[in-house]
């Protein structure tokens, strides 16, 4: 079964264009599938993905990033976007693996993604 007959099929079984999936290429060579609604946290991936927009990203539902720590941030966004009350999302954690520097980065891909 090809890519193209799966994501048809499985918009035929969810009945929802948000649970489809898209390709996100990243510049070191890494391709990851992920759910629509989980690349549209990115306002640039949205637009770029949008059937509407005409870009060719639209028809191929493939977006190839530059920004690879704007993948990163929207990665932790998505995992802990619903974190109950209960639960804390573990930013000390997060500061404390990576380097002050890298998160600089990582802040400054976000906004270049409109996250």
């Amino acid at each position: 079964m090809t890519d193209v007959e799966m994501r048809a099929r499985i918009l035929l079984l969810t009945g929802s264009k948000d649970e489809d999936w898209v390709r996100i290429e990243s510049n070191d060579g890494f391709s990851f599938l992920v759910r629509r609604r989980v690349a549209n946290i990115s306002g640039t991936i949205k637009n770029s993905l949008d059937t509407e927009s005409g870009f060719s990203e639209a028809e191929s539902k493939t977006y190839v990033a530059r920004e690879y720590r704007g993948l990163i941030y929207m990665c932790f966004k998505a995992h802990y976007e619903k974190v109950g009350p209960k639960e804390e999302v573990p930013v000390n954690e997060f500061l404390e693996r990576i380097p002050p520097e890298i998160v600089l980065e990582l802040l400054l891909a976000a906004d270049y993604q409109e996250m």
